[in-house]
């Protein structure tokens, strides 16, 4: 308290002014009594926190709730979880990183929590059935719309989380609405997680599955918990983290029962298991690769909704991915293509990126026509669609192409990026 109390003096004396807080007046803001705009201020920068993290009008519930963007798993964890994560809407705290032991740390509290549901039942205005099944339809209407129009329903998204956040926080309701809630508000941080990761928002990707994740472990729901935590791992994978994304994925393995699952999070075992550097250990690999072969084989209808899309095009790409970190380039090359031209219409944001993976391979034959031809391909939809982690895989690849500028279609491809 005394340190707090230096803290918020010495930030008030860095701009020649004083502050006149005490013990006594901070207990006070610890009661309800809301500090003026410049206290805030000075709160902030006591806590090692920029003043632009400062929204007067919503004290306390700017303050951050943890030291590294993580909040631990609980019986009420669900709400404060949920509030972490949407206040990156308002573009605060993107200087915080959050880190692989942090996530790492979570998934193992997940993997040893409690094995039943956690939900608990509030005062409040009571909330109907109908109220909830409204909030599910709306997250449904916009899980369904097309590719390129689900490009312009981020704001959509996130006001439908933050009212089924302010309903689990203040309303009362019976433990079967209760769950629906907690689904709900799983999936939407989920959906929403996967925009910001898409747009390179990584920081806010990982507060909104991690949220998700507090809401799947508060309904009992093992295999949305998997989910959430491989989509976590899939981002450390992607940013280069593969010792963060193994050990995050083998703890999802430990509760994930639905075969559907089990076989998307064998694939990404794989993938990150081939792309890290000491591959002496093959074996791991392909093992991953038949496990997911063989659930794949098992998942029926009765999927999660989060994993229903899971297919043979994306066994075919992810096997074929994984071979070629493997080194095995010929038949990597073909289950690529192949998988591609498995893939339904109705997943192009996938298709560009399993296009990008395709020109990656032919890249690595040294065939730069057909790998300029699928690369413009690649670049072309996500533009259309909105799909910037489409464009950036291109980018990546440019450098690639520059030894064979005359190439047939090469020219062409580095216009067009540059345009």
């Amino acid at each position: 308290m005394d340190d707090l109390v230096r803290g918020i003096r010495a930030a008030a004396a860095r701009r020649g002014l004083r502050s006149g807080a005490d013990v006594a007046r901070v207990r006070k803001w610890q009661r309800g009594v809301r500090p003026n705009e410049e206290s805030q201020i000075y709160i902030a920068e006591a806590l090692g926190w920029p003043a632009d993290i400062v929204r007067a009008d919503d004290w306390p519930n700017w303050l951050p709730l943890s030291a590294d963007g993580v909040v631990p798993l609980g019986p009420h964890s669900f709400v404060p979880a949920l509030r972490e994560a949407l206040r990156t809407v308002m573009e605060r705290r993107t200087f915080l990183t959050i880190s692989g032991a942090a996530l790492s740390a979570l998934a193992a509290d997940w993997a040893t929590g409690p094995a039943t549901a956690t939900a608990q039942v509030h005062d409040g205005k009571t909330i109907g059935e109908d109220f909830v099944e409204l909030l599910e339809n709306t997250a449904q209407s916009l899980a369904d719309l097309p590719t390129e129009e689900r490009q312009h329903t981020p704001a959509l998204l996130d006001a439908c989380l933050s009212t089924v956040t302010d309903r689990l926080a203040h309303g009362r309701y019976t433990p079967a609405v209760g769950l629906r809630l907690h689904t709900l508000a799983a999936s939407l941080s989920q959906t929403i997680a996967w925009h910001r990761f898409d747009h390179g928002r990584h920081t806010h990707a990982s507060q909104y599955w991690i949220a998700g994740l507090h809401n799947a472990h508060a309904a009992g729901n093992h295999d949305m918990g998997a989910g959430l935590l491989s989509d976590l791992a899939y981002q450390a994978a992607w940013r280069g983290d593969h010792t963060t994304a193994t050990h995050i994925l083998n703890h999802a393995l430990t509760r994930a029962h639905n075969p559907a699952a089990r076989c998307l999070l064998q694939l990404r075992l794989a993938r990150t298991l081939a792309a890290q550097v000491d591959k002496s250990e093959p074996r791991a690999v392909l093992r991953a690769l038949s496990a997911a072969e063989q659930h794949l084989s098992d998942a029926g209808d009765d999927r999660p909704t989060w994993c229903s899309w899971v297919s043979e095009a994306d066994l075919a790409v992810d096997t074929g991915q994984a071979l070629l970190d493997l080194g095995d380039t010929g038949r990597a090359h073909q289950l690529i293509t192949d998988g591609e031209r498995l893939l339904p219409t109705t997943r192009d944001k996938t298709r560009g990126v399993f296009l990008a993976y395709r020109a990656a391979s032919y890249l690595d034959q040294k065939e730069p026509e057909p790998a300029a031809a699928a690369a413009t391909q690649s670049l072309l939809l996500a533009r259309r669609i909105g799909a910037p982690r489409c464009v950036h895989l291109i980018d990546d690849l440019l450098p690639r192409f520059q030894p064979y500028a005359h190439a047939l279609g090469v020219p062409e491809l580095l216009h067009l990026a540059s345009a």
